[in-house]
């Protein structure tokens, strides 16, 4: 029996929504399934319609039959990509982390630079971004924030920016004006919410509330309302102080929480394999995935695909798809 068959069979049962939890989730499953299916027979009765097309031989189809090749090679483009994203997250949302490094002032500028781009590029997608937690910098910009996107394959794009992201520019806070190199590094896990394999046990949890500082949080600074979870079997620490309440910055901590539990699972078990190097990245010289150069000229390169542009601008304005769909394609063919 495959496995549409057998959620299928699953969702037909009576006593399915007797447990909400599991059944949303068996229907959504159900739902990608159904979908995927559905997009793969539909490209292959186009496909076969090409070729009857063709077998004519018919001179007069000639336009026809050219503009059906040229829709085929642009859904067969698209189809390809689809299998890039084809990871047990990917389809979900997800959640991103970025943290200044070395670089100072600039440093925590180039994260706020970097929380725009991505910004920008949530917005050019129609993805919806919130804001869950940041701490401003020590006279400008910030030194980490974390941001929820949510949004169809949020997380399978996503992914391709976890790393370290230089700036080579003129500094705008050097009085002389000197070129100044900063780094930030770059988080992303995806969004699980309630998933059960990632079970948190409260007795492992230590909970401590203070008051907010975060900027546009006016409300906040009379009571506790921010929230800082530590994990203890992990030391996995998570803050949330962007929330009107004690009890949504607590709960979007756990979220946060759950995420980085999975992702810290998912490492362990490849690092078992050899199939994923697990020591902690540096935000600093030596481990960047991408640089973006203002000066002395201007480029934007990925070092794990060599995938650049001159087009600076563009890309701290959101356009990423290209950088990022150059990282799947990549990862793609080395497996």
């Amino acid at each position: 029996m495959t496995e549409l068959e057998e959620l299928e069979k699953q969702s037909a049962n009576p006593n399915l929504w007797s447990n909400p939890k599991n059944a949303s989730q068996l229907m959504q499953r159900l739902s990608a399934l159904q979908e995927d299916i559905g997009y793969w027979t539909e490209l292959r009765q186009q496909v076969s319609d090409a070729i009857e097309l063709e077998a004519l031989g018919d001179d007069d189809l000639g336009p026809e039959l050219q503009n059906e090749a040229s829709q085929l090679e642009s859904e067969l483009g698209q189809a390809e990509f689809r299998l890039m994203l084809s990871g047990p997250y990917d389809r979900g949302n997800a959640i991103l982390a970025l943290h200044a490094g070395a670089g100072g002032t600039d440093s925590q500028d180039w994260t706020n630079m970097l929380l725009r781009m991505f910004l920008r590029w949530a917005e050019k997608r129609g993805f919806k971004a919130e804001i869950l937690d940041s701490t401003e910098g020590d006279g400008a910009g910030i030194k980490s924030v974390t941001v929820g996107i949510i949004g169809r394959y949020a997380y399978g794009y996503l992914r391709s920016e976890r790393g370290v992201h230089r700036l080579v520019r003129l500094s705008p806070f050097d009085a002389a004006h000197r070129r100044h190199t900063s780094f930030v590094l770059a988080e992303v896990w995806p969004d699980l919410e309630e998933e059960t394999e990632i079970i948190i046990d409260p007795k492992d949890l230590q909970i401590d509330t203070y008051r907010a500082s975060s900027a546009g949080g006016q409300h906040m600074q009379k009571n506790d309302t921010a929230v800082r979870i530590t994990h203890i079997p992990t030391g996995l620490v998570v803050t949330c102080q962007n929330e009107r309440s004690q009890g949504q910055n607590r709960q979007t901590a756990l979220r946060i929480l759950r995420a980085r539990l999975m992702q810290k699972q998912e490492e362990e078990h490849r690092r078992q394999i050899n199939d994923l190097k697990g020591e902690h990245v540096d935000a600093g010289w030596g481990n960047q995935i991408r640089s973006y150069v203002l000066h002395p000229y201007q480029m934007v390169k990925d070092h794990r695909t060599g995938h650049e542009t001159g087009n600076v601008q563009a890309v701290l304005d959101g356009e990423l798809d290209l950088f990022m769909e150059a990282y799947l394609r990549a990862t793609l063919s080395a497996d």
